[in-house]
């Protein structure tokens, strides 16, 4: 099967699109690798080191939805018909593909098959579906600061996901738990005051 990153490019680049792009567009291109690759999609606007406001809050809700049927342990997960049929510009897309086809290069050099239980067992996949969640959550949470490394640990893990790689799957999960320690020391800040670690790492980096 072809790697995500050479699918992406013929589907949006290499073939004529209609000018608005649905949900259900995207999911005929994953097969049996549907999770994980739902999961890559909709959280690579809010990975990328790129401005992408509108995003976070829709895409964290349907993240969370798909991380709840994992923890039901679903084999292929459901989506309303209206989430399916939401569109976006096809030119937004493109753009959001392209910035994110470098990055996704770098990880497949990286996964292969390995220590594959954890990405297949049920335990591993509640594991896994509880960990999304609470990112989905962060990202869901209209604060500076709490979206990015979250949705960077759901990139990194749903890659695992894809390849049956449970290296990179565990991977995923140690961004995940920084990303939850990060977003809520911001949140902590935010409603108590003080320094968020956020602050503390800017202030060391700039000292």
């Amino acid at each position: 099967m072809a790697k995500l990153s050479v699918e992406l490019e013929r589907y949006f680049f290499q073939q004529e699109r209609q000018p608005e792009v649905t949900l259900a567009d995207i999911l005929y291109l994953t097969e049996e690798r549907i999770f994980g690759f739902l999961l890559v999609i909709l959280s690579l606007p809010s990975a990328l080191p790129i401005p992408a406001p509108g995003y976070s809050i829709p895409f964290g809700i349907l993240m969370f939805i798909l991380a709840l049927q994992l923890i039901l342990g679903r084999q292929r997960p459901w989506l309303p018909e209206k989430m399916k049929k939401g569109s976006m510009p096809l030119e937004k897309v493109r753009g959001v593909v392209k910035a994110g086809i470098p990055w996704l290069r770098r990880i497949e050099a990286l996964t292969k098959p390995r220590m594959s239980y954890i990405c297949t067992s049920l335990s591993g996949r509640v594991i896994i579906g509880v960990a999304i969640a609470l990112m989905a959550i962060f990202m869901m949470i209209p604060i500076p600061g709490t979206n990015t490394l979250p949705a960077m640990g759901i990139f990194v893990t749903g890659f695992g996901l894809i390849e049956d790689d449970g290296a990179i799957a565990l991977a995923g999960l140690i961004i995940c738990g920084l990303g939850a320690t990060l977003s809520l020391s911001i949140i902590f800040a935010v409603i108590w005051g003080g320094s968020s670690l956020l602050d503390v790492i800017k202030g060391f980096l700039g000292r």
